[in-house]
């Protein structure tokens, strides 16, 4: 089985819960990739630079000069600080954009209805499946961010849900496939101040349902689009969880279809 996990941003920017997380996934057996978000820390860095962070429907528009930032602090800043963290727990971490080895094309996306700007929409199909089973070959585990190319030489940044969604439906083929979404609550709520009213199952009938009534909003909504996408492709289970449950039970599953 390959493990496939999400990091967000809320959890990367608290030290102590990243340094808690990354105890658990070195843990973790088998082969394994991480992805990881660090949009706060993204938006934190644009308005400090006279920037205003603009999002829709929880995805970040990204012109030129937020192109700049979200590279810098996704491929750099983050990247880099997890990959370091890994190494001195044992896990022999890789820092990767999809750039790097052609692992993650995207295509820019269309400008309408929504014009994004400089973001990017991946086939799963070209996900390069066999420098990543390389790398596991070489005992290395990949750490990926959501800066991805679109083979003309232009970069684009891409969700992280999606990249994760992305890899776990490309690598699906060839193994069994667990993608966990690790953020800072417990699952998907009925209601965001109730952490005991934790949804332990959605499916694509009850998401509609919880998206009209407004339950599901925001960030949540890509995450689970791209959960639901992924069991009904070929991934066995997403599970949505706190990131300090990675190694336990709990949070929201959805399952293959």
């Amino acid at each position: 089985m390959i493990n496939i996990v999400k990091i967000g941003g809320n959890v990367v920017d608290d030290p102590a819960a990243l340094s808690g997380f990354l105890d658990d996934f070195a843990r973790l057996k088998g082969d394994k990739i991480l992805v990881h978000g660090g949009g706060k820390e993204a938006s934190r860095l644009s308005r400090a630079m006279g920037m205003t962070p603009q999002m829709i429907d929880g995805r970040r528009v990204t012109d030129a000069a937020t192109l700049d930032v979200v590279t810098m602090v996704y491929a750099g800043l983050i990247n880099k600080r997890i990959v370091a963290g890994l190494q001195a727990r044992g896990c022999n971490a890789i820092g990767l954009t999809g750039a790097d080895g052609n692992a993650v094309p995207a295509v820019r996306r269309s400008p309408k209805p929504v014009d994004y700007g400089f973001v990017g929409d991946i086939n799963p199909n070209d996900i390069n499946s066999s420098l990543i089973l390389r790398l596991f070959d070489s005992g290395m585990s990949p750490v990926f961010c959501a800066i991805c190319h679109d083979s003309c030489g232009s970069l684009l940044n891409c969700n992280a849900d999606s990249v994760a969604a992305a890899l776990a439906r490309g690598l699906s083929i060839y193994e069994e496939i667990r993608l966990t979404y690790c953020f800072e609550r417990p699952g998907v709520m009925l209601d965001i101040n109730d952490e005991s009213s934790v949804i332990p199952l959605v499916t694509a009938e009850s998401f509609a349902r919880l998206r009209e009534e407004g339950v599901v909003a925001e960030g949540m909504i890509p995450k689970l689009q791209n959960a639901l996408q992924s069991a009904s492709a070929g991934v066995d289970e997403v599970r949505i969880c706190a990131a300090s449950a990675l190694l336990g039970d709990g949070g929201t599953i959805i399952r293959r279809q």
